[in-house]
Formats: structure tokens, sequence, C-alpha cells
């Protein structure tokens, strides 16, 4: 199964580029962030005329997600209240539309966009602070399914140092703060996620986002803030992850590239007498 996740940076503006990588790559699931458009104007029938099933939920102008799929997703919950439908916090967090989640042959696949922050001294900081809180009692209740679980999106977050270009940007801003870095372990320690890419790849210099200002592209300054964890199961039949950096040579890209996994599943039934023979 290949899953692919992309910050788009608006879906309208991005469709050439969104069609020409589904029709190299071929994926089973690609799952969009900041798509920028409210559901009634989504551009659906691109996806569909391609035989992939659609699943948005998005807002004008700002944020978005979608889950767009070879087959057509089970259980698909839309929002913090998809999985909190009691909680009150839900409708606080929900104004914004960063989460959708659905299952595929058994897979969760929560797709996220978690808030940049701004500033380490702007009230936007803080509130990232509180989503990734939330987001933390979120994985929580969907862990009492026990479903295999891959949480995946742009998490405008560099959880090491070599996931920047310049290690002495780490620790000292926004996206790579101790506070926003130990809300996220939070969530992973405790759901026993594991970053995919790093399963495959130890070394620094391998970006999925560049800013669009001060030449980084040019200079391959970036950021590694686009991130598939998988897991227990899921990571034992994983076979590779990459990320498709020439994407973000295109003209007019996105200022982020797909990150690609792909897992041997549903897993081999040894069982099976066609095994046995």
């Amino acid at each position: 199964m290949l899953i692919a996740t992309w910050n788009v940076n608006s879906i309208r503006t991005r469709i050439n580029q969104v069609e020409e990588f589904i029709d190299e790559v071929q994926p089973d699931l690609i799952c969009l962030q900041e798509t920028k458009v409210e559901d009634k104007l989504f551009p659906k029938t691109t996806f569909e005329d391609k035989g992939y099933y659609v699943n948005i939920y998005g807002q004008k102008a700002y944020n978005g997600v979608a889950l767009i799929s070879r087959s057509p997703l089970e259980d698909v919950r839309k929002g913090m209240k998809g999985e909190l439908e009691e909680d009150n916090d839900s409708n606080y967090f929900d104004q914004q539309k960063r989460v959708i989640s659905g299952l595929i042959d058994g897979i969760r696949v929560i797709n996220l966009y978690v808030p940049n922050g701004a500033a380490l001294n702007s009230e936007k900081y803080n509130y990232k602070l509180k989503w990734l809180a939330f987001l933390r009692k979120y994985i929580q209740s969907q862990l009492k399914r026990e479903e295999p679980l891959c949480l995946l999106g742009d998490f405008n977050i560099a959880l090491q140092a070599k996931d920047i270009y310049k290690k002495d940007r780490f620790d000292n801003g926004i996206m790579a703060s101790k506070s926003e870095r130990e809300a996220l372990e939070s969530v992973l320690d405790e759901s026993n996620l594991e970053d995919v890419f790093r399963i495959f790849e130890q070394n620094s210099g391998h970006w999925s986002w560049w800013d669009y200002r001060s030449g980084s592209w040019q200079r391959d300054e970036g950021w590694r803030i686009d991130h598939i964890y998988l897991s227990t199961e899921l990571i034992a039949n994983s076979r590779s992850c990459m990320i498709h950096k020439k994407t973000r040579a295109n003209l007019q890209p996105s200022d982020h590239a797909p990150v690609l996994v792909d897992i041997s599943w549903p897993p081999l039934e040894l069982e099976d007498p066609y095994f046995l023979e």
C-alpha cells in the first residue's frame, strides 16, 4: 500500500501538479493539507474521473484537509469532533479545519495540518500548544479501538536538529522550540508511534519544506516538518519511505514536497495453504 502526504498550499492553484503526481506515483491514498477551499468548491471531479474517492474537510482561503483514495474509505471522521463528539473543546478547535481520518484496509489514517504558530511571543504560538495538547486527547480516544495507526501530515515541527538545514535554528525559534517538540513527543510516546522516514534514513540533508522567501530552495536550505508516524505493526511491514523532492522544482510549486510510505499491507497470512505447499 502506497500512502502519500502533501501540503499543497491551495488545491485549486496546484491541481495540475497534484494530477501529475498521482499519474506518476499511483498512490493508494493521498492525504492533502492546506487545501484552502470550501468543500463545495473542491475540485472533486478531477480525482473521481481518475477512479479515486474524495473525502474533504475544508474552509474558505485557509487550512483544509482531504483524503483521496483508490477504494472507498470506511468510518471517515472529520475534525476533532469526529473522535471527541461530546467534548466541548472540539467545537473551539474545529473552527479551523485541520483534521480528517478514515479507515483503509483496516488502517486508521489520521491526516493533520498542525498550526504553524507564527512566532514564540504570539497568541498563535499559545494556540498551537493548546491544539497539540488536545491532539493528545484525540489520539488517546482513538487508541481505544486498537486499530493499526498512521498519523501523518504537515506537523510544522522539526523534532531533531538534523531536521533543519541550520542547526543553530534548533530550539531558537518557531517550529523547533522545546515546548513544541515536547508537546508532539508526548503524543508519539504515549501512542508508541515511530517516524517511519528515520527507519530508512538516519542522515541530515533531507527536507520536505523550503521557505518561499530568501532563495531557500535554490540553496537547499530546508526543514523536514512533514512526517509519517506508524504503529508497531505498520513499521514492521514498511518497505520504504521517501520525500518526492522534485515536485518542489515545479513552476509555481507548493513550498512543501510530498512524502510517501510503502507498506506491505494487508500482511501475508502465513497459515494460508498457498504458503505451506
